[in-house]
């Protein structure tokens, strides 16, 4: 009997071990949880912070980078969304990827790069700041779904490389799901990152506190109603894998919502998933024509009002999974849709600040909005004046990928007042 209780206690003991470990953000009765208590986050959009350190002027590298962390940390911005590495090279729909690339040609990869984020990894946990790492993406800037399938024989160069319809490009990537050669090169990155060591702390990924949690990829959407049931697959499949070798760490699609997901009921299937802990949306109110051309001022009212029902319909879901959720990307051009880091940004203010305030409430009654992170940090970046605001290799990295004129969504460590409203809302030093 002495033997058995004290079997007993043993086994009670390291479940209690298990779930106190310090450092990692875990998921409990539909809340984030750290070192025991509630987790609720503002962060940021900083898809390049693994790459500053391998930029080889220290001045726009490393020294940025530090720059900017510190920035963040003493504005109570802790919780980091970053890109893990991009897939092939050249032009891809049309514009340049960005560069240079994890994974250069099909299962062929350039692991020198990944000092990169091994260096972002460690900064942060020097300042106890969490990442989520996204490991592949469904649009064309990293390369994505549509290299894959290039790689593999479903998109022949001649078509990858021209600018795609949407119409095309919902038919090409919808076919990556259902692509087994093209699952299994995607697979091979995600074991390469997930099970990385980190060459500078010497800890395994898997057992660094520093991140929270890994994403499938970028918004990784169906695009056809017919791609769906191997869409909902491949997430419960992915999943899975991670979980079997990553028992520290939260998974998440990065999926935005019903938005990229044909219907809501489609999101909330794939999201009941087992190894899915958390939901996230994003919201793009120019993407989604929830304004026109210029005319912000003009569609506010109606935009926030928009944004508020989509916040509040995947809530209603995240509920009902009992899983947080989390406002992982959200953006707004600046004042006159302005590109110009000295322009106004007094409808972004508002609006991030209607969002801030949805999180806020739900933080005070223990809510399901557990995380917000806007799009996003361009620091001390610069867009390169001779560039007409588009984006070339040896251009500073900004967060607006290379479709996009650089600046257009960029919060820049300039803009005091986005600043100071957001130091209301993480009160950070107060």
């Amino acid at each position: 009997m002495k033997i058995k209780n004290a079997f007993l206690i043993l086994c009670l003991y390291y479940v209690q071990f298990a779930e106190a470990q310090p450092g990692f953000v875990k998921v409990k009765d539909q809340q984030f949880m750290l070192n025991g208590k509630p987790y609720y986050y503002i962060g940021t959009n900083y898809w390049y912070g693994g790459f500053l350190a391998m930029v080889k002027d220290e001045v726009h590298g490393k020294q940025r980078l530090l720059k900017e962390l510190d920035f963040l940390h003493a504005n109570g911005v802790d919780n980091l969304r970053v890109l893990a590495g991009v897939e092939g090279a050249g032009k891809v729909n049309g514009v340049s990827r960005v560069a240079p690339s994890l994974q250069p040609t099909q299962g062929a990869f350039d692991t020198s790069l990944l000092y990169g984020l091994d260096f972002l990894l460690a900064e942060m946990g020097k300042r106890k700041m969490k990442a989520v790492i996204y490991l592949s993406n469904n649009w064309e800037w990293s390369g994505g779904f549509l290299q894959y399938l290039n790689w593999n024989g479903l998109l022949p160069d001649s078509i990858m490389r021209r600018k795609l319809s949407w119409d095309e490009n919902r038919d090409i990537v919808s076919q990556f799901y259902r692509c087994e050669p093209c699952k299994a090169a995607y697979y091979q990155q995600v074991k390469l990152i997930v099970q990385r060591t980190n060459s500078i702390t010497k800890k395994p990924y898997i057992n660094d506190a520093a991140i929270m949690a890994w994403e499938l990829a970028n918004e990784p959407r169906p695009m056809r109603m017919a791609a769906v049931p191997a869409w909902k697959k491949w997430i419960d499949e992915v999943s899975t894998y991670i979980r079997s070798v990553d028992k520290n760490h939260l998974i998440t699609t990065g999926n935005e919502g019903s938005q990229g997901s044909e219907n809501i009921e489609t999101f909330e299937a794939a999201h009941q998933a087992k190894y899915i802990d958390y939901l996230a949306i994003h919201i793009w109110p120019k993407n989604w024509g929830w304004f026109k051309d210029t005319c912000i001022a003009k569609n506010f009212d109606n935009l926030l009002k928009n944004t508020t029902d989509y916040i509040n319909r995947h809530a209603a879901v995240a509920r009902r999974l009992q899983k947080p959720l989390v406002i992982e990307e959200f953006g707004l051009p600046r004042d006159q849709h302005s590109f110009d880091p000295a322009s106004a940004t007094s409808l972004r203010n508002n609006y991030y600040r209607s969002i801030f305030s949805i999180w806020k409430q739900s933080r005070l009654t223990n809510g399901v909005i557990a995380g917000c992170n806007f799009w996003g940090y361009s620091g001390i970046g610069k867009a390169n004046p001779a560039g007409d605001y588009w984006w070339t290799e040896g251009d500073d990295y900004m967060t607006d990928p290379p479709p996009e004129e650089q600046g257009l969504n960029s919060v820049f460590d300039t803009d005091k007042i986005t600043w100071n409203m957001i130091l209301s809302f993480t009160q950070k030093g107060k």
